[in-house]
């Protein structure tokens, strides 16, 4: 099955986060707006503005498995994603990307060594 067709809702709650990337290279990247990487926003949104036109996309997946980093609610997460880094590309719902809630999504990527030759659980 194609990471796209996995069942993950937008932020908002809209179905089918991963539907509008199909076709697209998609960096699909874990976020959280509290921990010492958060400043990636800006990096990613850059990304997304340069190269958006050229099929590509960034997807933010936020989190909170990693020392709590991500307690916000929906609301919270794209006010603060919106207003501080002028966040644009698509963030889905937050979810579980290790142990036994992991989503579906991370159940498909996480079997993919990195750029380290690592794979399962994200670190």
């Amino acid at each position: 099955m194609s990471i796209y067709a996995t069942s993950i809702s937008t932020l908002d709650g809209q179905p089918n986060a991963l539907a509008n990337a199909a076709g697209k290279v998609t960096l699909v990247v874990n976020v959280a707006s509290k921990c010492g990487l958060t400043p990636q926003y800006e990096q990613l949104e850059a990304l997304q503005k340069q190269y958006a036109a050229k099929g590509f996309t960034v997807v933010g997946v936020p989190c909170n498995q990693f020392l709590g980093q991500e307690p916000g609610t929906s609301e919270e997460i794209a006010s603060f994603c919106s207003t501080t880094y002028g966040v644009t590309f698509p963030l889905t719902e937050k979810i579980d990307v290790n142990g036994d809630a992991r989503h579906a999504l991370y159940s498909a990527l996480t079997p993919v060594a990195d750029a380290e030759g690592v794979d399962g659980d994200i670190r």
